[in-house]
């Protein structure tokens, strides 16, 4: 029977001052950001009307979108909610045609990844598409949903081939605070059979924050701070061995070698 071990006991705060503004502030950046979705899904659907051109439009709403991310962090830093660290940025924005897989510990981890990708790509759940303050960019930005199985795998390799950037969390949902790492399938096989490159980026939080099972007004006594390292890129081809050309092999020897680059601990 699976069990979910309780967040890490949480010091107290050194300057109760600083503690009660953070949360305030945190609340308010929450805020912030879906009255910012609900005027973004408005600016869309004007956006639909202007650009008849599916492709001019979608990669307007992702550059939107990146740089909608990019005021939201900012504000957050100026708030004192948090604060951040992106290295390596430049190689996303250069690289083309490469899956992005990275590690999933909190809520702000596409935030972070979509701020400095103007032309993000990304596979999203389908709870989202109801989601009111963030359907309208999802559809916008002619995002993949993971419930379309039968064309996901078609169509990413179709996008990768064209050149897009296709961002993926391996776990598919966010890592309970002092949980082992578990990775699903998909995000191999995609790599595998479309024979793409991989960009592998680790996203570490200095404290458990925004985790799962980590309420928005649980912060931590200390301020967070978020480190965005981008790491090496490596082929899907290279996990064909010689004489063996069965994707679904290559597929359980690459899941097994992201289980240990995706994990910046180890």
């Amino acid at each position: 029977m699976n069990t979910i071990e309780a967040p890490p006991a949480r010091s107290r705060p050194d300057n109760p001052l600083k503690f009660t503004w953070r949360l305030l502030m945190t609340g308010s950046c929450f805020a912030l950001f879906g009255i910012g979705g609900l005027l973004l899904t408005a600016g869309f659907y004007i956006l639909c009307l202007v650009l008849h051109d599916p492709l001019r439009r979608t990669r307007a709403a992702r550059r939107v979108i990146s740089a909608s991310f990019r005021l939201f962090l900012s504000a957050t830093r100026l708030l004192g909610v948090l604060d951040y660290r992106i290295h390596g940025a430049h190689l996303l924005r250069r690289d083309r045609g490469s899956l992005v897989l990275a590690n999933h510990p909190t809520l702000l981890d596409y935030v972070l990844l979509a701020s400095v990708m103007p032309q993000c790509d990304c596979v999203v759940k389908q709870a989202l598409q109801n989601n009111i303050y963030v359907s309208g960019a999802i559809k916008a930005a002619d995002y993949l949903i993971n419930s379309q199985a039968e064309i996901l795998l078609a169509e990413s390799g179709k996008r990768l081939r064209a050149g897009d950037n296709l961002l993926i969390f391996p776990e598919g949902t966010r890592t309970i605070a002092g949980s082992p790492m578990r990775l699903q399938r998909g995000a191999a096989n995609l790599a595998v059979r479309s024979g793409c490159d991989i960009r592998i980026v680790h996203i570490i939080c200095s404290q458990p924050f925004l985790s799962k099972g980590i309420k928005w007004f649980q912060i931590p006594s200390r301020k967070p701070q978020f480190t965005v390292e981008v790491k090496g890129l490596f082929s899907a081809g290279e996990f064909f061995s010689a004489g063996d050309c069965s994707p679904a092999l290559a597929a359980r020897r690459l899941t097994q070698h992201l289980a240990s680059v995706l994990d910046p601990e180890k």
